[in-house]
């Protein structure tokens, strides 16, 4: 029986870039297939309810997600440029994305090929690892290259085949199974919400009875 886990991740969540390192080393640990499943970050998804609360949430988030980085032996920082065009201040999201949905659907194809885990761990860590300009020259290529790919063939791709479907099927999949933040990760049907539920999700995968590898 071949066991799975779907991945529900973004680029713009630091607590996605956070977690590609667990995500690595549990598909090592257990006889488990990880599939990842980008999707669009809630600031373009569902931007109506994005911060409602008002300032905290967002000064919340970056303060935890150096804490959270520095608890791992992570580097983090804010990307330059912010994958969502967005005024940190007003908290508007503007009209024209020319990062997200490329980065987005170039994770789709990855996934396509099998090599969806490891795109997402070399990409976010370029995007969140601390190196400015991560979108010029060849960064970008250099990082899609250590994931075993092409970043040419991968845009290549997704110019003939439009990844939006794809992405909004991921996004109607992350909402059935009950989550709606990344990353989530789903195993039979049942949902682990945030970076710090890993642990959680090895003991369910234990509890199942999914093979340890040698």
């Amino acid at each position: 029986m071949t066991h799975s886990v779907d991945v529900f991740w973004s680029f713009r969540s630091p607590y996605s870039y956070l977690v590609t390192p667990d995500l690595l080393r549990l598909r090592e640990d257990f006889e488990v297939d990880v599939h990842l499943r980008p999707v669009l970050p809630i600031a373009v998804r569902a931007k109506e309810v994005l911060f409602t609360e008002g300032p905290h949430k967002v000064r919340y988030i970056m303060l935890d997600a150096a804490r959270r980085a520095e608890f791992l032996g992570m580097n983090i920082a804010m990307p330059s440029p912010d994958p969502i065009v967005q005024d940190m201040q007003t908290l508007k999201i503007a009209d024209e994305q020319p990062y997200i949905h490329r980065l987005t659907g170039l994770g789709v194809e990855a996934a396509r090929r099998d090599k969806g885990i490891e795109f997402a761990y070399h990409v976010s860590h370029l995007i969140w690892g601390g190196e400015r300009g991560w979108n010029e020259g060849d960064k970008l290529a250099e990082a899609v290259a250590k994931a075993g790919l092409d970043l040419a063939e991968l845009d290549t791709a997704i110019a003939a085949e439009d990844p939006m479907p794809q992405i909004q099927a991921n996004q109607a999949a992350l909402d059935v199974a009950g989550g709606w933040g990344v990353p989530t990760m789903v195993f039979n049907s049942e949902p682990f919400f945030g970076q710090d539920r890993i642990d959680t999700l090895r003991w369910r995968l234990e509890k199942a009875g999914v093979p340890k590898r040698a």
